[in-house]
């Protein structure tokens, strides 16, 4: 099992979620630490300002990555590997679409909800195999984003990915 693997997961999610930014071309809007705007609004339960998400620091961001991330993907009872894979699909397109992602690797209903029929079959499938077809996955799905679309972002979607990938791997 993973408990003790998110401080290592947050560490990997945070290298590629820099600093403030207000892209046009990011449907995220505000995001600052990889936490949207509207990501802090529901997190402290009222409409966040820009002054706001800038201030964001990684110790204001830690509780909202476990709480609407990781503890949305299970995290804590998931593979070594397999969750930082699902946990950075979850941060990058949304935990429900991370968890499906694992439940088409391991041949379980692609519901989106991560319970126990789930989480044992993640525990009993070749780790290294989930990890690629998560991936797979992943990329797959970022190819048909708006944002993929928009070539300055390719090569970082891309990246990201991969470099997961590796990650993930160097963990099993």
């Amino acid at each position: 099992m993973a408990a003790s693997n998110f401080d290592k997961c947050f560490k990997f999610i945070l290298q590629f979620e820099g600093g403030f930014t207000n892209d046009p071309k990011d449907p995220g809007g505000p995001t600052n630490l990889g936490i949207t705007q509207a990501t802090l609004s529901a997190f402290i339960g009222r409409q966040a300002t820009i002054a706001e998400v800038k201030a964001l620091t990684p110790a204001k961001v830690g509780p909202i990555y476990r709480g609407k991330f990781w503890d949305n993907v299970n995290g804590d009872n998931l593979p070594d590997g397999i969750d930082l894979a699902v946990f950075d699909f979850g941060v990058h397109s949304g935990p429900t679409r991370g968890v499906a992602a694992l439940q088409r690797a391991i041949g379980v209903a692609d519901d989106g909800s991560l319970g126990p029929v789930t989480t044992a079959a993640a525990n009993k499938a070749d780790p290294k195999t989930t990890i690629n077809a998560i991936c797979d996955d992943r990329m797959a799905f970022i190819k048909k984003t708006k944002a993929f679309k928009v070539p300055r972002f390719q090569k970082g979607l891309i990246n990201r990915v991969t470099k997961c990938r590796r990650a993930a791997l160097s963990m099993v």
